[in-house]
């Protein structure tokens, strides 16, 4: 566990699983404030050393909460693992698996505003194909018109001894991933930029 999740109080500290890697205990510690964290999790028979899951919910409320209105609902699911090689292959396997988890996942109605399903790779290092492929990569999903909201299928790679990543166009969450970055402002908390979004 990270230094800073060890001086967080018992009970939260007690939710985020221990990692026997360095850099994912490091990179759970920024995710704690904003996701529900899972390690080992098994999905459509493949393992992901790490999983995560934001929900939130916003409204709007006439004097009181009991009369609210223009509910929204809003959720993110991470699934991060090591590869020893990303290819673009796997990446477009990735965002097929991610259409899939979307069909299963979102309950497509008025509430729903938006959901990302961001897949994240680590790995030694990043090849150019890859790179040249996940810079100019976007996929977001229209429910009805959008009258049922969006879904955006995101991509990662990172390569922390490298201190290189490179993510698609609204994968706002690999600001996490990189530790070698303060990913925190004067005027905001940690992974607050990336938050924000959901309220856009």
């Amino acid at each position: 566990m990270s230094r800073d999740a060890e001086e967080l109080p018992a009970a939260i500290r007690e939710s985020v699983p221990e990692f026997d890697d360095e850099y994912l205990d490091r990179v759970a510690g920024r995710l704690l404030y904003n996701y529900d964290l899972q390690k080992d999790y098994t999905l459509h028979g493949e393992q992901w050393a790490l999983y995560g899951e934001m929900r939130v919910k916003s409204q709007k409320q006439f004097f009181h909460p009991a009369l609210s209105y223009g509910d929204h609902e809003s959720e993110e699911y991470l699934l991060v693992r090591r590869s020893d090689h990303p290819t673009v292959d796997e990446l477009n396997r990735l965002v097929d698996l991610g259409h899939d988890l979307a069909d299963e996942w979102i309950t497509a109605d008025e509430e729903h505003y938006g959901t990302d399903i961001t897949f994240i790779l680590i790995s030694e290092e990043i090849p150019d194909a890859v790179v040249d492929y996940v810079e100019g990569f976007r996929d977001r999903t229209l429910l009805k018109f959008g009258y049922y909201g969006h879904y955006d299928v995101n991509l990662v790679v990172v390569a922390p001894d490298a201190e290189q990543s490179v993510a698609s166009e609204v994968a706002d969450v690999a600001a996490a991933f990189q530790l070698w970055d303060d990913v925190s402002t004067p005027d905001e908390g940690v992974l607050s930029r990336f938050a924000k979004r959901f309220w856009q």
